[in-house]
Formats: structure tokens, C-alpha cells, sequence
């Protein structure tokens, strides 16, 4: 049998260590299927029902596992579909590299059927982006693909025209009259080394963080899997830890140093220390939305791209470097603080907090709160749990109350905040960590865009949980509406759609909770079952997802759109009242 060029594709890909490919086939590929079909005892292709989710499934897999996601859609609408997903990626900075087709070469340039030329459409998502022209190329346009995607944490596009991924892989190259063409020969390596700044930017730093009294940490995804060191740190300094949303799992949420999330979806102690901090402490953020950043502070950024460093506030001291080593050569450095009122303050502040989110998470109230759908779940939940949740209100929920506790992990689009990759993303940590409950929290909206992925979790039996926030509503954008003062508009479905039939009519678990009382029963049951679960839970569309400080634009504009018009204001106002009655209860 002869050796075609796609299996010279494969191969490399499986000396990398990539194991999985996330795809839909399609003409423009079916070379690089038979590739996959050739050495499918190295890597398994997971077939999808949507290119944008097979996108999503590899930055899921990238963002559970710290590994190469990798991505597979045939020419034309397939490669368009992989872009919201491919962005996701980029924007939460993780390793991605997307595989597509293109017409023959033979044809380029002749507005033949789907002959989009990809390479240029991705030229923006992708950091490395190439078109392949000969089977010689493939091997050293992988290495480089991977290595540019592992090193800058970016995605990277691969292109191969359908002539040249069913060519035979031995094709002589060409060397050039003078024979000096001769293609590069690469090897799959990349070899990731810690990355410390120099020790006179560690004592500048570390000057400025012991001479501040008010120093507030701010920490991000970049510094998942320095727990310790982050701990440590914040122990010397007296440092509230505030955490970025995409860097939850950095510690737990019960630690005493914890004062939660910052921004929209953060807390109140947490917007109040960064508020009165005189110094700031980022660590593995680039933390985008300034107007949670203190005016006035000095600050001290941990970055692991020097490009990113300084980006966002004034730094006076980037340190360019890996969060966990960065750290582990800085804290001797740090002096252990006398003075404690700064953090003891954040401390009573938090015990506050947390009693007024308890009241919110009432379990009497009808309809459902989503607020105690979500403890409920956090509850019920293992201390591995891998949660994934939607963008939208579901986002704050899950925010303020799903903890972090044990080895749990956190993932959602940080920055694209794009609907419907949290039942993808769940897909794909479930297949990473066959050990371990893999959780989808998603709203009606999310959910449906993508629904047809419950199907592949069926195919591959992957026991993942969904629970849908079912309000029949797109409610982010009903209270965005709102606060700029207009009545809502275009945002409402007709009802909660029903959810549960169709993950029964897939051949798994599907119940619809209406009622309070029987949420934690099919919660509990939906864990228990062996196989892929969907709890549908109709809750208060009328549930609003206040921030932690409702400043006066807000509150002028929610008014407002009260007098203009907003439908259901009563129940709205009513429920805005409970809560306020409930809080003064407690």
C-alpha cells in the first residue's frame, strides 16, 4: 500500500503526543481521514456534530489538560465554522492548532465549489498560519505549527489542498538548479524552560510590594498549578487574594485569603480592596476591564509574555516570567507584615458577603432560584469536578456560588465570553479525565445553540452532567438592556424550552425540575448515572444578576427602564425586594 502524505501528518502529530483530533469530515479531507484511519491506534479521531464545537473541544481539552488541543474541519464552510471556537483560544491564550483542507491545487483560483482560501481567512486568529504545497513540507510545518502553539500559547492553522494530502508521501522534492533547496529537517521537540527574571528586577519588585501596607494580590489563569506559591506570597504580604474568573481555581474559596472574584461577576470585598490596595500585586493576569483597576497604587505584574506585561495599568516593576518559579524566587525576598487591618477588614468583609449570597440561594422560593441551583450542584459535586460553565448569567452563578475546593477545576470563555462552549468543553475534559465529573452549567440559550453535542457524548458514552439554567430567556442581555435604560427587546423566548426529552430521545438521562423540593433528588441522581445526564431546571427569569456595587449609571438606567416600559417590572421589583428582605433577616 502506498504511503500517502496525510499519514506523514499523522505521524508527526503522534510523535508530538497528540492523541485525539476533534473534526467533522468532509471532501476537502478525506485524505487526511484516511490518514487517521491508517494510524488510528495513535491517534482517535472524535467525529462531531458541529465544526464550531470540534474548535471548542480542542481548547477544552488545551485548557483541562495544559496540552495541545488539536482540531480538524474539511475546506470551505467547515474551516469558517472552526473560527469562533479557534478565537476562543486565542484570547484565553491556549495551545490550539487547527487542521483544514483546500481544493486541489490544481484549481485554486478558479472560484471552484467552496474554495475559500482559508490561509487568509485565519490569518488573524492564527499566529502560524500556512498553506502546505508538498509532502516534503508536512513534518517540518508541523513542528513548527505545534512549537509556535506551545510556545506562545496561540493557535496555530495547518491548510493542505486535497491533491497534496492524497499524493504519494515519498515524492522526490525539488532542490533547486543549484541544488540548495533542500527542505529543512526538523525534530517534534519543544522543551519548556522556567522562566525567572533577573534578580535586580525580583528585589525592585519586591521592594515596592514590602514597603506598601495595603497590597491587594490580584491572580489569574496564568497562574493555575501555583497554588502554593501563590499562598505563600499572599501569607508574608497580609494580601487579600483576588481572583479573576478565569483563574478561580488558583486557590480555594474557603481559604482565609480569599476574597473572591473582581469585576462585573466579583464580590464586594474583593472591588473594595483592589479600591483602597496602594499596592497591587498581579500575578498570571492581564486583567482587561480597567475600571476595576485602583487609580492610584504601585504595581507589580508577574507575566509570563513581556508583550502583555504593563498592558493594562501603569506597572512599575513587570517581572517577565512563569507565575510558580517567578514566585518561588521572589517570596524570600518578601518581608512578613506586622500590620494586618488592611486584610482583616477584607476578612469581616467576606464573612459579610458570604451570608448575603447565602440568603440569595434560598431553597423555598418559587420558582427556583438559579443561585440555589448552583449550590446545590457545588454540594453535591466531587472535590475533582471539573465545572464548565456558559457565558451569560449563568457565568455569575457559577462565579460567586460553585467553590473551589480540593483539586476542582473552572473553565469558561474568559475573554471572547462567546455563547455555547461549556457542553463542548465538558465533552472534552470528560475524555481527558475519564476519571473524574465533568459538569456542564449552561443557560437555555447556550445550550440550544450546540445541543445537537449531547449526541456525541452518547456516541463515546462520556458520563458528562448538564445542567441547564432554563429561564427561556437570553437574561445577560435583558439586563444589559436595562441598565442603558431600555425597556428589553428581542430576548425573550416563547417559554422554557424543554430540554429533557431530547437527552432522553438521545438514549440518556433526562429529567425536568420545576419545583424546588426536587432539585436535589435529580441532582443526585443525575451524578449517580453511569452515563451522560441532563437536568432541565425552569428557574426565576426574573433573577436579576446584580454586581457586587451597583453604581449610579446603573441604578439610573435600571429606573429608567422601569418608566419606559420594561415588562415584568413588578416581578422584577419583587424580587429585588425579597432580596433585600431576606439579606436584613440574615
Amino acid at each position: 500500500m502506498v504511503k500517502i502524505a496525510s499519514e506523514l501528518l499523522v505521524e508527526r502529530l503522534a510523535d508530538w503526543g497528540v492523541d485525539t483530533v476533534f473534526g467533522l469530515p468532509g471532501d476537502g479531507i478525506n485524505g487526511i481521514m484516511e490518514g487517521l484511519r491508517r494510524h488510528r491506534d495513535r491517534v482517535r479521531f472524535l467525529l462531531v456534530h458541529h465544526e464550531e464545537a470540534a474548535a471548542f473541544m480542542a481548547t477544552g481539552y488545551a485548557k483541562s489538560t495544559g496540552r495541545l488541543g488539536v482540531c480538524l474541519a474539511t475546506s470551505g464552510p467547515g474551516g469558517i465554522h472552526l473560527l469562533n471556537g479557534l478565537y476562543d483560544a486565542r484570547l484565553d491564550h491556549v495551545p490550539v492548532l487547527a487542521i483544514t483542507g483546500m481544493q486541489a491545487t490544481s484549481l485554486l483560483g478558479t472560484g471552484f465549489q467552496q474554495e475559500v482560501h482559508l490561509e487568509r481567512l485565519f490569518d488573524d486568529v492564527a499566529e502560524y498560519n500556512v498553506l502546505v504545497h508538498v509532502p516534503v513540507q508536512i513534518p517540518t510545518l508541523v513542528d513548527n505549527a505545534v512549537r509556535t502553539a506551545l510556545a506562545r500559547h496561540t493557535v496555530s492553522h495547518i491548510t493542505i489542498p486535497v491533491d497534496v494530502q492524497e499524493s504519494d508521501a515519498d515524492l522526490k522534492p525539488y532542490e533547486g538548479g543549484l541544488g540548495l533547496g533542500r527542505t529543512p529537517e526538523t525534530a517534534p521537540i519543544y522543551l519548556q524552560s522556567p522562566v525567572v527574571p533577573a534578580q535586580t528586577d525580583l528585589l525592585r519588585a519586591a521592594e515596592v510590594l514590602n514597603a506598601e501596607a495595603k497590597v491587594a494580590m490580584l491572580v489569574g489563569a496564568g497562574a493555575l498549578g501555583a497554588r502554593d506559591e501563590v499562598l505563600a506570597a499572599a501569607e508574608l504580604l497580609g494580601s487579600p487574594i483576588v481572583k479573576t474568573l478565569p483563574g478561580k481555581a488558583v486557590v480555594p474559596d474557603s481559604h482565609p485569603l480569599v476574597t473572591g472574584g473582581l469585576g462585573l461577576l466579583g464580590t464586594r470585598p474583593s472591588e473594595q480592596a483592589v479600591e483602597e490596595c496602594n499596592g497591587l500585586f498581579m500575578v498570571g493576569t492581564n486583567f482587561p476591564y480597567t475600571a476595576y483597576l485602583p487609580e492610584k497604587a504601585r504595581v507589580v505584574q508577574i507575566e509570563a509574555d513581556p508583550t502583555r506585561a504593563g498592558a493594562r495599568i501603569a506597572t512599575e516593576v513587570p517581572l517577565v516570567g512563569d507565575a510558580a518559579h517567578t514566585l518561588r524566587a521572589l517570596t524570600p525576598l518578601l518581608h512578613h507584615k506586622a500590620g494586618r487591618s488592611f486584610l482583616a477588614e477584607a476578612q469581616q468583609r467576606m464573612r459579610e458577603w458570604r451570608k448575603d449570597m447565602a440568603a440569595l440561594e434560598n431553597p423555598e422560593r418559587e420558582p427556583i432560584r438559579p443561585q440555589y441551583l448552583m449550590r446545590v450542584i457545588d454540594r453535591l459535586a466531587a472535590d475533582d469536578a471539573i465545572l464548565s460553565t456558559d457565558s451569560g448569567t449563568v457565568a455569575t452563578w457559577a462565579a460567586r456560588h460553585f467553590d473551589i475546593r480540593g483539586d476542582r477545576q473552572f473553565m469558561l470563555s474568559g475573554n471572547l465570553a462567546t455563547m455555547a462552549p461549556s457542553v463542548p468543553y465538558t465533552i472534552a475534559a470528560q475524555w481527558a479525565h475519564p476519571g473524574q465529573q465533568c459538569l456542564a452549567f449552561v443557560g437555555d440559550g447556550g445550550f440550544a445553540m450546540l445541543m445537537a453535542e449531547f449526541l456525541t457524548a452518547m456516541r463515546y458514552q462520556l458520563p458528562i452532567k448538564v445542567f441547564v439554567c432554563n429561564n427561556g430567556l437570553l437574561a445577560q442581555i435583558l439586563w444589559e438592556q436595562m441598565v442603558l435604560g431600555y425597556p428589553e427587546y428581542g430576548v425573550r423566548f416563547q417559554g422554557p424550552p424543554p430540554f429533557a426529552p431530547w437527552a432522553e430521545a438521545c438514549g440518556g438521562f433526562g429529567i425536568r425540575i420545576e419545583e424546588p423540593g426536587d432539585l436535589e433528588d435529580a441532582v443526585a441522581n443525575a451524578l449517580a448515572w453511569p452515563g451522560p445526564a441532563l437536568v432541565d431546571v425552569v428557574v426565576n427569569p426574573d433573577e436579576p444578576p446584580l454586581p457586587a456595587k451597583v453604581r449610579y449609571n446603573q441604578a439610573k438606567g435600571f429606573a429608567e427602564a422601569f418608566l419606559k416600559g420594561q415588562p415584568r417590572r413588578t416581578a422584577i421589583a419583587a424580587t429585588l425586594f425579597r432580596d433585600k428582605y431576606d439579606q436584613f433577616k440574615t
